[in-house]
């Protein structure tokens, strides 16, 4: 299982004291779901990674399917033909790293939510909110971190 530091266990933490100026240096508003999704032409989902690094060959991620990167956090699918998402492997629930890509879901095994390969949606609880999606780019054969 996976942790992560959140803003909500920094908060608690550092008191209420501490946790004002945190959130006054935090700001920004806007929604706090993690998806900042931005299609493009050739239909990939982005937001972010270790710049230009290779993850696969094209021909690595199947069709209907996907492949975890657990070292990266990122999961890269091919819901058609030439189409690829990228999203966040971190299961939106209680932050596990996702664990296999099938049936057109991407499952995290810790408490079985499931996630659509096409836009990270929930497809099954007891997550609420859909993964985040993940720039990559398409350069030939390969599949890059954007």
């Amino acid at each position: 299982m996976t942790y992560e530091t959140t803003r909500r266990t920094v908060l608690l933490a550092t008191g209420a004291t501490g946790a004002a100026a945190l959130v006054a240096a935090c700001g920004g508003g806007g929604d706090d779901s993690g998806s900042s999704s931005t299609g493009s032409p050739t239909g990939q989902e982005t937001t972010g990674g270790p710049a230009g690094q290779v993850l696969a060959n094209v021909d690595e991620i199947p069709v209907g399917g996907g492949k975890i990167f657990a070292d990266e956090k990122v999961v890269v699918t091919q819901p058609e033909q030439g189409r690829f998402k990228a999203f966040s492997a971190i299961c939106t629930h209680q932050r596990c790293t996702v664990g296999s890509v099938s049936d057109g879901t991407i499952d995290c095994p810790c408490h079985g939510s499931k996630f659509k390969i096409a836009d990270g949606a929930v497809a099954h609880g007891p997550a609420t909110r859909p993964l985040p999606a993940e720039q990559i780019t398409v350069e030939g054969n390969s599949i890059r971190l954007a």
